[in-house]
């Protein structure tokens, strides 16, 4: 029978504490959504499936907006016993969409959003349009350090 969402968790090495020790050892299969935000990731997984002889696994992004490698998930590549790359299709082409590309002038890693925010993209359309959000990134930036210089010049 299906076990019900424990809500969320910080930390993965919790999980067992937290589902309590008998329900866990029923446990046949662990299912980890948006494993990518998990510090412990490889150490739970190391643990579940070497130790404890779960079946684990792991859904998550692998790369951030910027295609660099994503919280854990890359490091529990080599523990896996198969690994399957879901990919959605190019929004500008229907193209197998590798990447994932942010709409907005945001530059922190994390951002939550949906279709808003974020568009998957293949190869090509997301170095044609990174190149024009980062030249969009770039005159922000110029025009935030002239007002941050044109404020410091008025006030002294």
């Amino acid at each position: 029978d299906p076990i019900p969402l424990l809500g969320t968790l910080s930390n993965l090495l919790l999980f067992k504490n937290k589902f309590g020790a008998e329900a866990y050892r029923k446990l046949d299969v662990i299912g980890i959504d948006e494993a990518q935000f998990f510090g412990d990731l490889y150490d739970f997984c190391c643990e579940a499936a070497d130790l404890d002889g779960k079946t684990v696994v792991v859904a998550g992004l692998d790369c951030d907006y910027l295609r660099r490698s994503f919280g854990s998930m890359l490091s529990v590549v080599p523990l896996a016993d198969t690994v399957t790359r879901l990919t959605a299709q190019c929004e500008e082409c229907g193209k197998c969409a590798l990447f994932t590309l942010r709409k907005t002038g945001e530059m922190q890693t994390e951002l939550i959003g949906g279709c808003d925010v974020y568009m998957p993209v293949c190869r090509g359309h997301y170095t044609n349009e990174r190149g024009a959000t980062k030249a969009t990134v770039e005159v922000l930036i110029v025009i935030q350090n002239e007002l941050v210089f044109e404020t410091a010049a008025a006030t002294v």
